[in-house]
């Protein structure tokens, strides 16, 4: 029987030449009318992922997210009832926020300046002396924010009428909902920021182009003699979603014993829950516009890059996990895992950085993207369309008032 596993073989351009070839110009990576636009067609219509439902475990538990596209402050609550909503962070007498601490549990909230105070549904409750005042309390309740969730992910949109989030995510609906996130119950998490614009941010985490140049120590695992810069297996398109199915070098050599330890122990703990671990290939899910879930049990983790300015981004990576430490080798493993993640980051800021530099000195008109880069241009072309959409319905809206 012939058990030779063939050379690997890279996606070639035949199977993506509907994305094109053309150099793409450079200056929505730095230019800030054009942030402006990418804010407005972007940013504030479509899902963003901005926490986990395990944050909400009771009623009256909340997050509050700062949202700087949308200049907003928003509380994420779970209700009496058990649903998760969401609110601008605001008190409908004169706008002072309610809240100032990032997360915690209360019955209501009350606003500092006049105690006006709010159930977990928004709605006001008491105010003093409100007989004053000319207007219903039920025409006072916080302005909300439509909240979705999929998979335990739980996603904002600020459009005015945002299509369902199921709708919105397609057919990676279903396979987000099979994967471990679902089930977390508790995450590590760290935050960055980053003077680089979003898209270039973004863009360093969906190639693997760069890998064997920055992370020739952390990424042996993913590169090999048959594939030298790590190309994924697949590419996948989904509307302005993408997914990629990641290389795995079986031949690599054993990693060092303390990964080792982890690595185990983190498999382990998934077969307790259920969860199959492979060496094989594994998914890696982009979703529009700026978030994107790896989706390996061992080290399951989401980013999330969020847009400040044309120039700044900030970062959030979260490893997600089912079930509480069982021991301080599980410990051990989780902590390890997620020091892993944190290294390997540390070796792409400083180049992100430098990118952008590079690009805001405006010496490049245009940047120029190989075939396994195709998700950094499927991710420019969804944004651009989005944006020449925008700008086509504005002009459209300006002729009718004309």
């Amino acid at each position: 029987m012939n058990t030779h596993t063939p050379p690997f073989q890279p996606v070639s351009q035949d199977d993506v030449a509907w994305l094109g070839t053309d150099p793409i110009p450079a200056s929505p990576y730095y230019d800030p009318a054009y942030f402006e636009l990418e804010r407005k067609a972007v940013f504030l219509r479509s899902w963003i992922q901005v926490g986990h439902v395990c944050e909400l475990p009771d009623p009256g538990s909340f997050i509050r997210r700062e949202i700087e596209f949308a200049n907003a402050s928003i509380l994420i609550v779970r209700g009496k009832d058990g649903a998760i909503r969401a609110f601008h962070n605001v008190c409908t007498h004169r706008g002072t926020q309610l809240v100032m601490a990032e997360a915690g549990r209360q019955s209501t909230f009350s606003c500092p300046y006049h105690m006006w105070t709010f159930a977990t549904d928004g709605a006001l409750v008491s105010a003093p002396d409100f007989d004053q005042f000319h207007v219903a309390k039920k025409d006072c309740a916080l302005p909300a924010v439509a909240v979705g969730v999929c998979a335990g992910l739980i996603f904002l949109s600020f459009a005015e009428r945002p299509e369902p989030l199921r709708d919105w995510l397609g057919d990676l609906a279903d396979r987000l909902e099979a994967l471990p996130v679902a089930r977390a119950t508790t995450f590590s998490e760290y935050v960055y920021e980053i003077d680089a614009n979003w898209k270039l941010t973004y863009d360093n985490f969906q190639e693997n182009y760069h890998l064997r140049f920055i992370h020739p120590r952390s990424g042996g695992a993913a590169t090999g003699p048959d594939n030298p810069f790590g190309y994924p297996v697949h590419y996948g398109f989904h509307g302005p979603h993408r997914t990629q199915t990641i290389w795995s070098n079986r031949a690599a050599p054993p990693p060092p014993a303390p990964a080792l330890l982890s690595y185990g122990k983190a498999a382990e703990a998934a077969a307790a829950h259920g969860i199959m671990v492979s060496q094989d290939a594994k998914d890696y899910f982009a979703l529009f516009p700026n978030f994107f879930l790896l989706g390996s049990p061992l080290q399951h983790f989401s980013h999330v890059v969020m847009p400040i300015s044309a120039t700044r981004s900030r970062g959030v990576i979260r490893l997600y996990w089912i079930g509480e430490d069982d021991s301080a080798s599980e410990r051990f493993a989780r902590e390890y895992l997620m020091a892993t993640a944190r290294d390997i980051h540390s070796e792409d800021r400083g180049v992100i950085e430098r990118g952008q530099r590079g690009l805001s000195s405006g010496a490049l008109q245009h940047i120029h993207l190989q075939t396994q880069e195709i998700l950094c241009r499927h991710l420019f072309r969804s944004v651009d369309a989005a944006v020449e959409a925008y700008k086509a319905e504005m002009a459209s809206g300006a002729e009718a008032r004309a």
